[in-house]
């Protein structure tokens, strides 16, 4: 992860946590509450958005059996 797609994240999942914060409140109007769904929704895919990325970029540095060490993308089984 770059460092601004880091703080982009640790942002996102900061609002994501607040949003949460204030659905479990119980202190909200209706309207309120929906805001605060709808920014937690955004805040979420916002999250989704950067682990898919960083998902795409993460390499795996494996030894090969004569010593050498070989590059090769993270795939998951």
């Amino acid at each position: 992860m770059t460092e601004n797609t880091e703080k982009n994240f640790e942002s996102a999942m900061h609002s994501l946590e607040e949003a949460v914060d204030r659905l479990e409140s119980g202190d909200l109007t209706l309207e309120e509450s929906l805001d605060w769904f709808e920014r937690g929704v955004k805040s979420a895919a916002l999250c989704r958005s950067h682990l898919k990325e960083v998902e795409t970029r993460v390499e795996l540095l494996l030894k090969e059996k004569d010593g050498s060490l070989t590059l090769k993308n993270f795939e998951l089984e």
